[in-house]
């Protein structure tokens, strides 16, 4: 053997030069690596718990009893001629998807720092198994839902109607996965060398929830202004909005139809969001070990 050739390495590391860069065939590879990740958030979600998943359903069951005593019973808000539960839980159970993948994915360097710097792996691997393995979460609140729906149906007293908007179930979806890892990896690269930030976004996402129509419908808002500006305007400038909205008008049928160019102008923003946090999350992974 010669021992003055250079080794043949397998792999070779090195960082990424582009602002822009996403390398889907290495992540494609190490797609054994997040359907671990996946499994063990999985698990860890109801380890040691009493009633396990069951908690997917209890957590959602007791928030729509809290808002029908609330916003239903005490504040009087209607909920569009659709009963409360099935109102509360529409808007519930994609909210709660949404803000689990934010918060999951908000923490990824500082929740995983321990294994970031011992083995090399494509850093966006995690908060997208975060993203992923909430989808099991969102399942059973989602299934929950429809039962809910079935039983009001049975008894006829559902007072909602599914109308063809309901196909687009699977791209809501997607938006919402999409908005929540743009927003959480753009937080956590900023929350590698300001740790209070977390503190100030954790309270902030509690406020975004009533800027976003979920315990009151979106229709309560025309012909209310603000500083001159439409409310109605002004609510479906938050992204999460037109997606919340026609979930519901395609499984309730309540409301009007936000429109197509709210829902396009949501997608866009996720797009444009996604790549901003990319560029973001490639620029402070290469020194996110000398602050985290």
């Amino acid at each position: 053997m010669n021992h003055n050739q250079e080794p043949q390495w397998t792999t070779v590391i090195k960082p990424k030069n582009k602002l822009f860069e996403v390398d889907l065939k290495e992540l494609w590879r190490y797609r054994d690596l997040i359907a671990l990740f996946i499994k063990r958030n999985i698990i860890t979600q109801y380890k040691q718990t009493v009633l396990g998943p069951v908690w997917f359903v209890v957590q959602p069951a007791l928030t729509v009893i809290m808002f029908m005593i609330v916003f239903g019973g005490i504040a009087g808000i209607p909920t569009d001629g659709v009963p409360r539960p099935l109102f509360y839980l529409a808007g519930t159970c994609m909210w709660n998807y949404f803000s689990e993948c934010l918060n999951k994915t908000s923490n990824t360097f500082v929740t995983n720092s321990s294994i970031f710097g011992k083995v090399y792996f494509p850093r966006l691997s995690m908060p997208i198994a975060d993203v992923l393995s909430n989808l099991l979460r969102f399942g059973i609140q989602f299934g929950f839902f429809i039962l809910i729906y079935v039983i009001y149906a049975i008894i006829g007293d559902s007072g909602a109607s599914v109308n063809w908007y309901a196909l687009l179930f699977p791209v809501l979806v997607l938006m919402l996965a999409g908005l929540a890892l743009g927003f959480g990896i753009l937080i956590s690269s900023m929350t590698t060398k300001y740790r209070d930030l977390q503190v100030l976004f954790s309270f902030i996402v509690q406020l975004w929830m009533y800027a976003t129509p979920i315990v009151y419908p979106l229709s309560q808002t025309k012909g209310m202004r603000w500083m001159g500006v439409p409310v109605h305007k002004l609510m479906c400038l938050n992204p999460v909005t037109p997606v919340i909205e026609t979930f519901k008008y395609g499984f309730l049928g309540c409301g009007d139809f936000v429109g197509w160019r709210w829902l396009i102008y949501s997608f866009l923003f996720m797009v444009l969001l996604l790549v901003v946090g990319i560029v973001v999350f490639n620029k402070v992974q290469k020194s996110f070990m000398d602050t985290v």
